[in-house]
């Protein structure tokens, strides 16, 4: 008997498979890159390949593993599920089938077939997000948009440039959601260490994080990654993100590895705006600068919060244990080969990107063994899955 659980929330079937399929991916392509041979199984450019699935492919399963189960908690709807769950999930592997195995199919339809994704999932959010009236998240529903439009530009454009706004939004999102969840489950986690914590509102702070992704992304596109005015607002933005961070009572935290990752994540979300912004100077460089956001910053805050909806959700308790505590470390170092090394060390670049890649196949292949199983079973209070 099929086990139909795994298509009981969202979260299940998306992080289970976006963590096999980012794993799956970086190990080729870092085994790949390490021989001295890069190739793409579709696209003439490997590099443009290689980003463009790691976004849409592991980020975007995650996104959607997240907002599916977010959103129902959000409106006090009932959540995806079932069939609907199972079709969006087989819309996801046939972009990823198409666009990482040659079947001879005209490139207009593998085009259409990649990109069809965002638009079924940002239906299955408006639905309940407009049907409740909740306005407050409608700006996901924007974030999507913009995803899809760079998806399409990158695939007729074949520019690097779209797909670097990809990672920007997705940045936003993590910026938005980290302003929501790092203070809230940091002080839930002291007080109950008996610390008694108050949380407090920054709103001008957290809209203005988002208007310098805004301003981070038009100057992108209208004046290029190397200049004054897009480094600056890199550092703005920087600063902005830096100010947040001081009311999430991040030194008190660093006892919880369920908090920590969280507070981590976040960091490497200003780490790679100050990357970002001395490439516009020219300081740095900018394709290395930005594997601040993808392996550090996305990497760590995904992985944290996998671990955490994965226990949560499945009617665990929120903890830690050694393999898990491991797979956070292991992110990090991936991350910190992957900037350093190369920096450091440009004539072994290969050896720092194999090195980055093996340590990030292996955190996923920890959560993977860890909490692989968790999503397709029931949970163990016998509530609904």
């Amino acid at each position: 008997m099929l086990n139909f659980l795994i298509f009981a929330r969202g979260f299940r079937p998306f992080f289970f498979l976006g963590a096999l399929f980012g794993g799956v991916l970086i190990l080729y392509w870092g085994l790949s890159f390490g021989a001295g041979e890069t190739l793409s199984p579709i696209l003439a450019d490997p590099v443009f390949w290689h980003v463009h699935e790691m976004i849409y492919g592991f980020a975007v399963a995650i996104i959607a593993g997240f907002l599916l189960t977010a959103v129902a908690n959000w409106t006090g709807t009932k959540p995806v599920r079932g069939l609907w769950l199972a079709g969006l999930v087989a819309l996801w592997g046939l972009g990823r089938l198409v666009m990482t195995i040659p079947l001879g199919l005209p490139y207009g339809l593998i085009l259409v077939l990649s990109a069809s994704f965002l638009p079924a999932l940002a239906l299955s959010l408006a639905v309940p997000l407009i049907g409740t009236k909740n306005r407050r998240n409608f700006i996901f529903l924007g974030l999507l948009s913009i995803l899809f439009l760079c998806d399409v530009s990158a695939l007729i454009s074949f520019s690097l440039i779209p797909l670097f706004v990809s990672i920007l939004v997705i940045i936003a999102m993590i910026s938005l959601i980290g302003g929501r969840v790092v203070p809230a489950f940091t002080a839930s986690a002291l007080r109950q260490r008996g610390i008694e914590v108050a949380n407090q509102p920054q709103p001008y702070l957290d809209i203005l994080a988002l208007v310098s992704f805004a301003g981070l992304i038009v100057a992108l596109l209208f004046l290029g990654p190397q200049n004054y005015i897009f480094a600056a607002i890199a550092f703005f933005s920087a600063l902005i993100h830096g100010l947040r961070l001081r009311r999430y009572h991040t030194l008190q935290a660093l006892r919880d590895p369920m908090v920590w990752i969280l507070h981590l994540g976040y960091g490497w979300v200003i780490i790679g705006l100050g990357l970002v912004g001395f490439a516009g100077l020219g300081w740095f460089n900018l394709s290395l600068a930005f594997h601040g956001f993808t392996v550090g910053a996305i990497g760590t805050m995904t992985l944290g919060m996998m671990v955490r909806v994965s226990l949560g959700h499945t009617g665990r308790k929120l903890h830690a244990g050694p393999w898990t505590v491991l797979a956070f470390f292991l992110m990090q170092f991936a991350a910190l080969s992957r900037l350093v090394g190369p920096w450091v060390v440009p004539s072994l670049m290969g050896q720092w990107l194999m090195a980055s890649a093996l340590l990030w196949v292996a955190a996923f292949a920890l959560y993977l063994l860890t909490y692989g199983p968790l999503l397709w079973q029931a949970r163990p209070d016998g509530r609904p899955a």
